[in-house]
């Protein structure tokens, strides 16, 4: 019998769906005319990363374009990826200025949106949740919110720190809530039901694949097998991280902690923390099982500590508040976190482009800088957004009068084929981009 295969082709197995990558033997996302059998095209994401408190106010820089752009030193550990690399200068909230507080910058990072202030709580829906209500129907989950910090409910300077916590939105009352366990994201990407959440993905699904693997070329045959592998790869750090014991919200394998509690909202171990939440989010557009991810690797007045960069006299709040060689050094971190999912993307191959080609990595802070210098944002995207970027430049705004951050989400959001006339407080597009 022949295999169907619709739009949404899944592997499926008891309680699992599993979402297929991009094969060139089956037409899994787009159509195809009548009497064509011309290869689908894989779709579009989006993935936001948010690393609090800016950065070093002497290292975030670019000059030149292309194969020649030299960087600042923040920025060094995309130096192998400056051809796909657009580096964006001088855009702003303006409503980010009022309070000039963490708080009152982070709260509308996405959305553009003015803030309520005395404790209440209303922002804006966020660009990512705007395209998760629209684009991210095609999907499973439509965005996926993950966090590697705990969110603080409490009020600093007349505002809320909810505002320093969330920068994704579902309504401007509705902070997105944040998915601090990986091994939660996983389920929720991978698993229909809860209670089979001791069954391995890749177990339940073996009998689909087995059948789907004699169906397509050879060329998808090594594909899959090296998705699959991805796949188990995950679920065994998953596995063994919760033997060691090491990682808040793992599958609990002593009667009681064999290390003393760990201050509230920090994982124990914080790189491999962030590290598996970049691998979740690579499977997750590499699977189709959603196309918009927000990552957001700390609070804004984050208390995060990185005894494995051996900077662990400061939580990074303060340390912001500093241009050292430890404050550079935990930039790099946070910078060699949207390197490695640039690179795993950039090594699945979709067609013609690669998975980074066909994605948008958008990475920013809500301030250039520790001393709340909120009146241009550092902005670095990588990927082609299908083909629709001209990579390997630097774009300058600080001169224009109309540089809201906001142009950029409309343009972001044409990408995606969503195409509302305004948002935020920008009326029109970033043309450059």
């Amino acid at each position: 019998m022949t295999r169907k295969f619709s739009r949404r082709t899944m592997l499926r197995g008891l309680g699992v769906t599993m979402a297929l990558p991009w094969l060139e033997s089956l037409n899994v996302w787009g159509k195809v005319a009548v009497g064509q059998t011309v290869a689908s095209e894989a779709p579009v994401r989006l993935a936001v990363l948010f690393a609090g408190n800016g950065f070093h106010s002497k290292e975030w820089w670019t000059k030149g374009d292309g194969r020649d752009m030299q960087l600042g030193q923040v920025l060094a550990p995309l130096t192998d990826l400056r051809e796909k690399l657009l580096f964006i200068r001088g855009l702003y909230n303006e409503q980010a200025l009022k309070g000039n507080i963490h708080s009152s910058q982070t709260g509308n990072l996405l959305s553009g949106a003015p803030l309520a202030s005395g404790g209440d709580i209303r922002s804006g829906t966020s660009v990512d949740q705007l395209l998760a209500q629209t684009y991210g129907r095609s999907t499973k989950v439509p965005s996926l919110v993950l966090g590697c910090e705990k969110s603080n409910p409490g009020v600093h300077k007349n505002y809320s720190m909810l505002y320093s916590s969330h920068i994704s939105w579902t309504s401007p009352t509705t902070p997105t809530p944040l998915e601090l366990y990986p091994a939660l994201a996983f389920d929720r990407l991978f698993k229909d039901e809860a209670a089979r959440g001791d069954k391995s993905v890749l177990d339940a699904v073996l009998a689909d694949a087995s059948d789907l693997r004699r169906q397509i070329s050879n060329a998808d045959q090594r594909k899959l097998d090296e998705y699959l592998d991805s796949v188990r790869d995950v679920e065994q750090r998953i596995e063994q991280a919760g033997k060691q014991g090491e990682l808040q919200g793992w599958r609990p394998t002593l009667d009681k902690p064999n290390i003393n509690r760990p201050p509230d909202g920090i994982p124990q171990n914080i790189a491999d923390h962030m590290r598996l939440m970049c691998d979740i989010l690579v499977l997750g557009f590499q699977t189709d099982t959603t196309r918009i991810t927000t990552l957001k690797l700390n609070n804004d007045h984050s208390s995060l500590r990185f005894p494995h960069l051996g900077v662990d006299y400061m939580i990074h709040h303060l340390l912001s508040h500093s241009d050292t060689a430890d404050w550079l050094k935990v930039n790099q971190f946070f910078v060699e976190q949207l390197a490695y999912i640039a690179r795993k993307l950039d090594a699945i191959q979709e067609g013609e482009r690669t998975a980074l080609d066909n994605s948008m990595l958008l990475f920013c802070s809500s301030m250039l800088t520790g001393s709340h210098d909120a009146t241009q944002l550092p902005v670095v995207m990588l990927g082609r957004g299908g083909g629709k970027i001209q990579t390997g430049r630097a774009l300058d705004y600080s001169g224009n009068s109309n540089r809201q951050m906001c142009r950029l989400y409309l343009s972001i959001l044409d990408k995606m084929n969503v195409r509302p006339k305004t948002f935020g407080d920008a009326t029109e597009r970033l043309s450059e981009v």
